[in-house]
């Protein structure tokens, strides 16, 4: 029997998307970061080389994610994701496989088209066309469970490179990819499309793009998203070294880093909670602060080594947050009209920044330490807490 959106925004199809969406965050996102030590002792390859990877299929996914957008709008939505699936197993055996470092480049040129089809962009895109006003309700369910998803790799990564080498646990990586995706997503995709009444979220102001384009708001608010995205990956990507570095032992520091997706759920239970008490403009601050402490956090851990599970904890929760509260953003700040067509283009610097936070990382690391990459991530906060002040004055 067919369900009406609402029971399908709680429905088996969503759990699927839900697991789909943590399995490729695990292995098309999180793999660099959770095989990266693994990487420097086997190939012996510069760290910036090694970070060139994950920037390359970044790049590769933002210059395709109109076109990711279009299928969707075609009704492509599962059969983007199960091609999306396909590519990224055979992207990851291409990994696996790869001696030299134009191989590897080229496998990870490849893990970025597999990211333009299968990662949240494209889910949430989809649910939206099936579930109309009720895809918020799936789309929290999609992130709280795909949080988890460096809680499954960076442990996952670490006990199979250990046991069956890193080139080992990334087949196991391309097997999860075409033998449990493949079929999650072509099930769930099947039962969606079963849905009563799916709305017509087809684009009706054709003229908001271009009115948003000429707006210093669209502008800022891009670029205070962008550089949120570039102080979280440039911090995550390097959390187990970095650890070590602060003086935690590795076992330590690959936990620690686990706990990240834990607390990114815990962040957004916790604005689930109080939503009703709290708008979009004082969480959106709290959020900032809070990166502002966890980075804090970070450079005590030096003295303290403990103090890398209080940076875990407040940095994961602040980007579990972000990850809600950056639709509901960008609707108050520019409107609904488009909401579409502004979203996914206002996205795309900020995956370009997602994209050179690994190399950004591996250059300050390399040139002036821990301290550096720390310092420079204070400075990106406080330049983006200064436009959000600023930002912010629109919608109280």
């Amino acid at each position: 029997m067919d369900l009406r959106p609402d029971q399908a925004a709680r429905g088996p199809a969503v759990w699927m998307l839900a697991i789909g969406q943590t399995l490729s965050y695990a292995c098309l996102y999180y793999i660099f970061a959770a095989l990266i030590l693994s990487w420097e002792a086997d190939l012996g390859w510069d760290r910036a080389l090694l970070a060139t990877g994950p920037f390359l299929s970044i790049v590769i996914a933002a210059v395709l994610a109109p076109f990711a957008g279009r299928l969707v709008d075609l009704g492509k939505g599962p059969e983007a994701m199960v091609a999306g699936a396909l590519i990224g197993a055979g992207a990851l055996v291409a990994l696996a496989l790869s001696q030299t470092p134009t191989a590897y480049l080229a496998a990870w040129a490849l893990i970025g088209l597999a990211q333009s089809v299968t990662l949240y962009e494209t889910c949430f895109a989809f649910l939206i066309r099936r579930l109309g006003p009720h895809a918020r309700a799936a789309i929290v369910r999609v992130t709280l469970v795909a949080g988890f998803a460096s809680t499954l790799a960076f442990p996952a990564g670490a006990t199979l490179s250990a046991s069956i080498g890193w080139r080992g646990a990334v087949w196991v990586a391309a097997a999860v990819m075409a033998f449990g995706l493949v079929p999650l997503f072509a099930i769930a995709g099947r039962m969606l499309r079963r849905v009563e009444g799916a709305p017509d979220t087809r684009e009706t102001d054709k003229g908001a793009l271009g009115r948003a384009l000429r707006s210093v708001s669209f502008w800022v608010l891009a670029v205070v998203l962008s550089l949120v995205s570039l102080n979280h990956w440039m911090l995550i990507n390097y959390a187990v070294p970095v650890f070590v570095e602060q003086g935690a032992n590795q076992p330590l520091a690959v936990f620690a880093a686990s706990t990240v997706g834990p607390a990114q759920v815990a962040g957004r239970l916790v604005l689930m909670r109080f939503e009703a008490r709290i708008g979009t403009a004082a969480a959106t601050r709290i959020t900032f602060l809070a990166m502002v402490a966890g980075t804090l956090a970070l450079f005590l851990a030096g003295v303290q080594p403990w103090l890398i599970f209080a940076f875990t904890a407040i940095q994961g929760g602040a980007i579990g947050v972000m990850t809600i509260l950056r639709p509901v953003l960008i609707a108050e700040v520019m409107g609904p009209a488009g909401y579409g067509a502004i979203a996914g283009t206002i996205q795309i610097p900020a995956l370009l920044a997602g994209a050179l936070a690994p190399v950004l990382g591996a250059v300050m690391l390399d040139g002036f330490g821990v301290a550096g990459l720390l310092f420079l991530s204070l400075l990106v906060l406080a330049a983006s807490l200064g436009m959000l002040a600023v930002l912010l004055r629109r919608i109280g």
